[in-house]
């Protein structure tokens, strides 16, 4: 029932219509519909443009009221006898939030549904087409936004999409007015589509148990809510028919939508450029390069030297030594954990601060600037085909090229990938076969003294290693490759103050999670070197790097010191008198080695103990198998 009380309510203007918003408490639909009314559904992803249809079909008269059991407003005015009711947008018809439980209860008890797609975004929208018209209930789509798609070159076939939906489909400008008296005049035609036969015998078998073909799909698909109404389990139909729909979806876009060249701006065209491989390898490739070279040459060595060397190492650990030495002496075991070589108030503060917040800084304007201009989507799906023959989809670029500027940021950000099996991988590939910038800088110097030839040869090795590591994992691994799905935003130059704003937020994110694990590390690290355990290490990997390795028996320093810092472990090799055929041992062994102990301190908090402590293990013998074989082939 709706709400009467001239006191509760005020009215909105717009230069549609006028609203009036009430508190309405918590009526039911059923309330709100008169007998004999048809309940005309609104539906669509979020900012289609649907409050325009809204306002169009309902006209003056509008309430809005929480819908029951929830705090979510739900919009229903009259459109004749009939009542308009629009839904909260959605990408799907679930049970993952509130809004998506109340579009799901509206859509359920609708007699007719007007889905409203965007024609620029018809791959994202057309999944909760597809999912709409498995329900059974009669549907017309509003195709809106055409205006903004011819403006990018993109043309939607409407007659083609209708015959393939087996629904009404029309054209609209709805912020012009364009076709919304089509979709009034044709409301009455809409009707149920084209649902495929496989799925059609498995919604007749569950209305054996179910109600209505809207229940049955989403009990199929697991939805907990509806099943429970049943008394019966929810399916576990969910990822092979949302597989098929989104097989469907790209089929239905690759009949229907073309794109031209007519008409399309600079932008438009230079994004397409990026997707294209012909096109985009070169765009990635310069944009990896000016990437690098900011953070692994500029901001790695020069402003790193001067933040880590000539202000941490040069001012500010011996003034914390000279403070602290007068009341703790330095030899003492209080004084190692505090200022001694790995102290928490020297060694920690210095790595944090001198080496890290550079880097992450560079990296997260670097991030923010691909993500703000619209570039990093065109990326992933530029890399996508690649990524999925190591088990993962073009999202994980994103910590793949973070990898190269610090690891334990890179794990952090695998967060981003859709599934736990994704994240396992690329966590893995991480930990193994991407120097972060600390030690590239420091191979990269080490390479250069070698030649061309063994550069190749590191490189051409550790592309291997993570592609074959990458196939493995992707084939043992239960589970498949979850699909990208992604939104390609227009390209456009980067604001200076988002940039800033996400390069901020993300940093002071990273840090304050970041520095107690490196603060742990130090405690560690500074435990082994007090009870001596340090030197035993040393000492049992002796006869590893002699025997297996072919390297000097002092070569095993290079590995423990890795283990506290990559750049340590590599920086090591500098002292050495090995040849060019060692010194590529050392190198590829040292890469694959174990990562830093606050990446892995990262990673066991990232994919816990029994995946964590698989991931380092793996590192050790990856890092010692591969480098065997290299020193058994060139020694």
């Amino acid at each position: 029932m709706s709400c009467h009380n001239k006191s509760c309510c005020h009215e909105k203007k717009n230069n549609l219509s006028g609203q009036k918003h009430c508190g309405l408490g918590h009526p039911s639909l059923e309330g709100v519909v008169p007998s004999g009314a048809r309940k005309i559904v609104l539906v669509g992803n979020p900012n289609v443009g649907k409050s325009v249809f809204f306002n169009y079909l309902t006209g003056l008269y509008v309430d809005v009221s929480n819908f029951p059991g929830t705090t979510v407003d739900i919009s229903y005015g009259k459109l004749g006898e009939d009542v308009v009711i629009d839904t909260p947008g959605v990408y799907g018809i679930s049970s993952f939030n509130d809004e998506e439980r109340v579009a799901r209860d509206v859509i359920l008890s609708a007699d007719l549904i007007v889905n409203v797609v965007d024609a620029v975004h018809l791959e994202r929208d057309l999944f909760l087409t597809l999912q709409v018209i498995d329900t059974g209930i009669p549907v017309l789509v509003a195709l809106n936004m055409v205006d903004d798609a011819a403006q990018k070159g993109i043309q939607v076939d409407a007659h083609l999409l209708e015959h393939l939906l087996g629904v009404p489909v029309v054209s609209t400008v709805a912020v012009k007015g364009e076709g919304l008296e089509q979709v009034r005049g044709r409301l009455d035609e809409a009707r149920a589509g084209s649902v495929p036969a496989p799925l059609q015998r498995e919604l007749k078998e569950a209305l054996n148990r179910i109600g209505s073909q809207a229940e049955a799909l989403l009990v199929l698909e697991g939805d907990p809510h509806v099943a429970e109404r049943h008394g019966i389990a929810p399916g576990d139909r969910r990822e092979a028919i949302y597989s098929d729909r989104r097989e469907r979806v790209n089929d239905l876009v690759c009949h229907v939508l073309s794109e031209t060249q007519q008409g399309v701006d600079f932008a438009t065209r230079l994004g397409r450029w990026m997707l294209r491989p012909a096109t985009g390898v070169p765009f990635f490739l310069l944009a990896v390069s000016l990437m690098f070279y900011f953070i692994g040459v500029f901001v790695a060595q020069d402003v790193v030297g001067f933040t880590e060397e000539t202000l941490m190492q040069g001012y500010y650990e011996p003034m914390m030594r000279g403070l602290v030495g007068r009341y703790v002496p330095e030899e003492s075991v209080m004084g190692a954990f505090l200022i001694g070589e790995f102290g928490l108030m020297t060694m920690t503060v210095t790595y944090v601060l001198g080496l890290l917040l550079p880097l992450v800084v560079a990296f997260y304007f670097i991030l923010s600037i691909m993500e703000d201009s619209g570039y990093l989507p065109r990326l992933a799906t530029l890399v996508d085909r690649m990524m999925n023959l190591i088990g993962l989809n073009g999202r994980a670029i994103i910590p793949m090229i973070l990898g190269f500027g610090c690891i334990t940021m890179a794990t952090i950000t695998t967060r981003l990938l859709g599934s736990e099996r994704e994240r396992t991988i690329a966590t893995a590939l991480l930990g193994l076969a991407i120097p972060c910038s600390a030690q590239l800088g420091v191979i990269v110097g080490l390479l250069s003294g070698i030649g061309a030839y063994y550069t190749t040869l590191y490189v051409g090795i550790l592309v291997l290693v993570l592609g074959v590591t990458g196939r493995v994992l992707s084939r043992v691994l239960p589970g498949e490759t979850s699909d990208l799905l992604i939104d390609l935003p227009p390209l456009r130059l980067p604001r200076l103050e988002n940039v800033l704003k996400k390069m901020a937020t993300k940093s002071y994110a990273f840090l304050k999670e970041a520095a107690p694990l490196f603060a742990l590390g130090a405690l560690i690290i500074t435990t082994l070197q007090v009870t001596g355990l340090l030197e035993t290490i040393q000492d049992v990997l002796a006869p590893v790097t002699v025997g297996i390795l072919k390297l000097p028996r002092e070569s095993a320093n290079i590995f423990i010191m890795g283990m506290i810092r990559r750049d340590f472990g590599a920086a090591g090799l500098t002292d050495m008198a090995i040849s060019p055929e060692q010194m590529l041992v050392s190198l590829v062994t040292i890469t694959l080695f174990v990562p830093c102990i606050a990446s892995i301190l990262v990673i066991f908090k990232e994919r816990g103990r029994r995946e964590g402590l698989l991931i380092w293990l793996g590192s050790w013998v990856a890092a010692f198998v591969v480098g065997g074989l290299v020193a058994a082939v060139l020694l």
